[in-house]
């Protein structure tokens, strides 16, 4: 006598359908970022080698140009010992021994923090300087960038939403034309007509001269009304940007079908504008966002000089006309550093935000 198969019933199979889906979308996750860290471990590795060859062509002696600006100084460098200055010098820079030799101890050295002595202010470490530059630039810059960002967006989505009113055109024509023009040509113009012509503004650096950098009243005061221009050149030039990007993101989505389920069900348009269109359209533009801000570490390098702002920018010029290689090299690093980890962010957020992603990992 046979015993007839118990039943597989719907309700005990669905927990293990489950599980089994979660699992595999678990190790696609696992995956996924995996794959990722991978390839920045090796992409920074591809761009550090590359920054170490870069750095042993570069033209010109930077043991001759060590020997000089010591002498500028006034220290006396005695003749008969610059053979022995010469050992010091290349030991400093890492330079004696062969090629390979060079690059072991070149990333056996960055794996210690160290970033070899500053010429421009020797012995001081050079990361020294660019720690002390690094706050300027990264305020100035990432305050610009936040607020063209949010700016642009803004205006991008109303650009797109009532592209047919006449004030619409007539900014978006503005955009097109002021998007064309570099930062540091805006930053000119500001400059000759505020603080040249009308004299509202500061001329260049970054504070009053006799000042205490410190969280006082005073300080903060100067510091600010030293930036407004630099920064003011960044949020016009890049606002513009930001807002025709978005226009096209926001244009592309304007017909699709849960748009217009939105408003017949009869949503505000303010709600299907911002709830609905500008929220599809905004993952692309954080990533954007979450990139550049990496590039902030960078420095405006000619808005800086224009302004004589002490930032990084300004200080890889000084290192660069003085041949101070580890100071460039530094910054050049730290630099590489900062955008390939930004990318990174981005790449590991990105599947716990946007389910489309998940569905490729």
């Amino acid at each position: 006598m046979t015993t007839a198969a118990p039943a597989v019933t719907t309700a005990a199979v669905a927990p293990l359908a489950v599980r089994r889906l979660t699992r595999q979308r678990s190790r696609q996750v696992v995956r996924y970022l995996a794959v990722r860290l991978l390839t920045f471990l090796v992409t920074l590795w591809g761009a550090y080698s590359v920054a170490f060859l870069f750095f042993r062509l570069m033209p010109g002696d930077p043991v001759q140009a060590f020997m000089a600006n010591m002498a500028l100084r006034g220290e006396h460098i005695d003749p008969t010992a610059a053979a022995e200055q010469s050992r010091l010098v290349n030991e400093t820079l890492g330079r004696t021994g062969n090629l390979f030799e060079q690059y072991v101890r070149y990333f056996s050295r960055l794996l210690q923090g160290d970033f070899g002595a500053s010429f421009l202010n020797f012995p001081e470490p050079s990361i020294n300087l660019v720690m002390r530059a690094l706050p300027w630039t990264a305020t100035l810059l990432a305050v610009a960038v936040v607020l063209s960002w949010t700016i642009g967006l803004a205006l991008g989505a109303l650009a797109a939403w009532k592209r047919d009113r006449a004030w619409v055109q007539a900014l978006t024509a503005g955009a097109i034309a002021f998007e064309q023009i570099p930062y540091y040509f805006l930053a000119l113009i500001l400059l000759i007509v505020f603080a040249y012509g009308l004299g509202l503004f500061p001329l260049r650096g970054a504070y009053r001269a006799g000042l205490e950098p410190g969280l006082n009243g005073d300080f903060l005061l100067s510091a600010v009304q030293h930036a407004v221009l630099p920064a003011l050149s960044i949020v016009i030039a890049s606002a513009f940007r930001w807002m025709m990007s978005t226009r096209a993101l926001m244009i592309n989505l304007l017909g699709e079908d849960y748009l217009l389920y939105a408003q017949a069900k009869g949503l505000r348009p303010r709600t299907v504008l911002f709830g609905y269109a500008l929220r599809n359209a905004l993952l692309p533009q954080v990533t954007s966002l979450a990139i550049s801000l990496g590039f902030v570490i960078n420095g405006a390098i000619l808005l800086e000089q224009l302004f004589l702002y002490p930032g990084v920018g300004l200080l890889l010029i000084s290192a660069i006309k003085e041949i101070d290689v580890n100071t460039a090299q530094a910054i050049v690093l730290i630099t590489i550093t900062t955008v390939l980890t930004a990318n990174l962010l981005v790449d590991l957020i990105l599947p716990f935000v946007d389910p489309r992603v998940q569905s490729r990992a």
